[in-house]
């Protein structure tokens, strides 16, 4: 089954270090190309978190997000450096003494002294184990978000497939209408000079221009592409870059096909042919 690239997956949980938060946002990109917003205190799961994205993920722009935030009861209860606190007002004493004032150091001014007040240890490691086992949870909530925009897009390329399937059919049963009236045509405008004319002459050229008008390889490639476009989409793991080339493949045929048709019918069936294809390669461009 195919995916989509384009996925969003938001996964919370409430832990006894905090209430932890993760957001995975996916788009297309030729490659998986990851960015990473963790809390300071907890870079060190950087590495982490990319193997996982790289085991569980092969395309894609991913923003992948985590917020830990100190839930109402878990916060514990803020400290006092009182050994800083202690050299901060000997400090103000000395200044106090040496301009011949008293020191009347202000209590929020100290407060707002950096390192004065020291916040409650938290246990980082399990921090980390949590924030891992969510993240897991909000790939498989990603992949599946994935897969079921993946399904839909499927059902779009099988349904425009089997619509080229069908101008190809419609192709190789006008063509020989359009080959025999090629040949009454020229055949008529040279009815006149035809004594002038080498029979053999005439009949070489009317072969050469029979082959330019011939689209049956032109025709069979279309249908093998096609069946290659469907094995793809049938078959395990990602086959977006596949697809992706199989559209080139198809586009080129279909151009070849408008190039040397001699009938306004078949022109018809070639420029619709290019624009089913042009719709599936935008779907195929959102596929893992």
């Amino acid at each position: 089954m195919v995916r989509s690239m384009t996925a969003f997956a938001r996964e919370g949980a409430i832990t006894d270090q905090g209430e932890l938060t993760w957001e995975l946002r996916s788009v297309n990109h030729r490659f998986l190309e990851p960015h990473l917003r963790l809390p300071d205190e907890l870079r060190a799961l950087e590495p982490a978190v990319r193997e996982r994205l790289n085991v569980r993920l092969s395309r894609g722009k991913v923003d992948c997000s985590l917020r830990v935030a100190v839930t109402s009861g878990q916060g514990g209860h803020l400290g006092i450096n009182h050994a800083l606190m202690e050299q901060l007002l000997t400090v103000a004493d000395q200044v106090a003494t040496r301009i011949g004032e008293p020191a009347t150091p202000h209590v929020f001014e100290l407060l707002r002294w950096p390192g004065l007040l020291v916040e409650p240890t938290r246990d980082l490691d399990a921090i980390g184990t949590a924030a891992l086992t969510l993240l897991d949870t909000a790939l498989d909530n990603l992949i599946a978000t994935r897969e079921r925009e993946g399904a839909r897009l499927q059902a779009l390329l099988l349904e425009r497939c089997e619509r080229l399937l069908t101008l190809v059919a419609e192709v190789r049963t006008r063509m020989p209408a359009v080959l025999e009236r090629v040949r009454m045509r020229i055949a008529e405008r040279l009815a006149e000079v035809r004594t002038e004319l080498d029979p053999g002459r005439l009949e070489q050229e009317m072969a050469l221009l029979a082959q330019r008008l011939d689209v049956d390889e032109e025709m069979e490639r279309l249908e093998g592409h096609v069946h290659e476009v469907r094995k793809a989409i049938d078959g395990a793991g990602p086959a977006g870059r596949r697809l992706d080339f199989l559209m080139q493949e198809l586009n080129r045929e279909a151009n070849t096909l408008s190039a040397k048709s001699g009938d306004a019918a078949v022109t018809r069936a070639a420029v619709e042919m290019k624009v089913l294809i042009e719709q599936m390669r935008e779907q195929v461009q959102n596929l893992e």
